[in-house]
């Protein structure tokens, strides 16, 4: 099995700081990687899929980089709506149970 390594574990920011997520994978996912918002309450929503497509409606914002085991999922200028928990998830795995909190105000 593919194992997440997710960091920062919680982060406190301010409306319009940039906002830096890594995942490490413990082997090659060829790109395969996504990142999910998941708000209280509600079932996770896919932002990023295949490393770099944004899904729809999601800004323009946010992004992702990366490749081989090492990725980085990026808020450039985060609104208070943006608070929430992050996951990061690999194609063939389940989305990471670890949440990582901000809060944004």
């Amino acid at each position: 099995d593919i194992v997440l390594t997710q960091t920062p574990e919680s982060l406190a920011v301010s409306p319009g700081d940039t906002v830096t997520i890594r995942c490490k994978t413990s082997s090659s996912v060829s790109g395969e990687m996504a990142w999910y918002q998941q708000k209280p309450g509600q079932a996770p929503k896919r932002l990023i899929y295949y490393a770099s497509f944004l899904q729809s409606g999601v800004p323009a914002w946010f992004s992702d980089s990366g490749s081989g085991t090492d990725y980085t999922f990026t808020i450039s200028r985060v609104e208070a709506d943006d608070a929430g928990d992050y996951y990061c998830q690999h194609a063939t795995a389940p989305y990471k149970n670890l949440p990582l909190p901000f809060s944004a105000g």
